[in-house]
């Protein structure tokens, strides 16, 4: 890209923003940080390290007095927040990126996407693992039919944190939108829905498991999708040994995964994208086979793309500076909320849920 890099407001420096927006938004062509919205000195002054040139503001109102300074917002503020601040942004004129979930509900999620279509802005979800290692090397192993007919697919995201965290993402008020539903949840239904389509039934089962805590930590997600797919998607805080990231099972072959895309370790350890990013080792690698199981030498190890986070904001930066394509639209973020949703009701009354 060429041209004048377009100036970006983030507000909010907590993780998503300290580990993931910042970090990429400097890495990116065509995109520079301009201001840090936080009222947290200590969020401040780590903003400051990180980022010498970096402008400071204590709260959005001062970030939206000078929107005619900015290019685009970014929102990574805590989950509540998502709505109003979008809508602010997008009044004020500016193109907007949410972190996921970009909202409570599927309907907010629309309004907000008729919001941007009706001022001619780009609004964006931050589905960040659409450009994972293994995400990116499943979608090139069922592009080439290597699976065959894929009939089941199977997706954990699973964690053991048996202790509490505290913080909104743990607490059990249901304005602020906490839980692994909401959180873990709208990673792996968002892959599945770009894997293999719109979801038919919704089914869920979810659980509070920890000593003290508010909201889901244990929840599995059956879909059926409208191609007679299903996919089982497993989130969880209470996971004493983790099962495989990805078990995609096709009719000529399956696919088995173990492991977390290395890129969040990387920006978690202060790394920035460049030679070698989001590689892993050979030893990591996934199988793909049939008829014996991976772990006694079954199939044949499939090299792993590489993880490509950088790849959402490019794609950001062309859709504002040249009319490129929305990389995660709020419509395509709204029909995951609206499995999420169908699961939050399915395992509130032991129902399956007809979308």
């Amino acid at each position: 890209m060429t041209g004048t890099p377009l100036r970006t407001g983030l507000i909010g420096y907590g993780l998503a923003g300290s580990v993931f927006h910042a970090p990429l938004i400097t890495a990116t062509e065509g995109l520079v940080l301009d201001t840090v919205v936080t009222a947290n000195p200590e969020r401040q002054q780590q903003a400051r390290a990180g980022h010498p040139d970096v402008r400071i503001a204590t709260g959005p109102d001062e970030l939206f007095a000078r929107a005619d300074e900015l290019d685009l917002i970014v929102i990574a503020s805590p989950n509540k927040t998502h709505v109003p601040l979008a809508t602010a942004a997008l009044k004020a004129g500016l193109p907007v990126v949410v972190d996921k979930p970009v909202a409570g509900t599927a309907a907010e999620a629309r309004e907000l996407a008729a919001l941007a279509e009706e001022r001619g802005l780009l609004l964006s979800v931050f589905q960040n693992r659409r450009w994972d290692n293994d995400f990116l090397t499943l979608r090139k192993l069922i592009a080439e039919g290597e699976l065959g007919d894929v009939q089941r697919f199977e997706s954990r995201f699973e964690r053991w944190r048996p202790q509490l965290k505290g913080g909104w993402r743990e607490s059990g008020d249901p304005a602020e939108i906490g839980g692994l539903l909401y959180d873990l949840g709208s990673h792996v239904v968002d892959q599945a829905l770009v894997l293999f389509g719109p979801a038919a039934t919704v089914y869920a089962e979810s659980d509070v498991r920890r000593p003290g805590a508010e909201t889901d930590d244990d929840t599995f997600i059956a879909i059926t999708h409208t191609n007679g797919v299903r996919s089982h998607l497993y989130v969880s805080a209470t996971t004493a040994q983790l099962g495989p990231r990805f078990r995609v099972l096709g009719s000529r072959a399956g696919y088995v995964k173990y492991g977390l895309d290395p890129q969040e370790a990387a920006l978690r350890d202060g790394e920035l994208p460049g030679e070698g990013w989001g590689t892993e080792p050979e030893e990591l690698w996934g199988r793909v086979g049939a008829g014996e199981s991976p772990l006694t030498g079954g199939g044949r190890p499939e090299p792993t793309l590489p993880g490509d986070y950088p790849a959402y904001y490019a794609a950001v930066a062309r859709a504002i500076a040249e009319g490129g394509t929305n990389p995660v639209t709020a419509l395509e973020a709204a029909a995951a909320l609206d499995v999420l949703e169908a699961a939050r009701r399915s395992a509130r009354d032991g129902v399956t849920v007809t979308l």
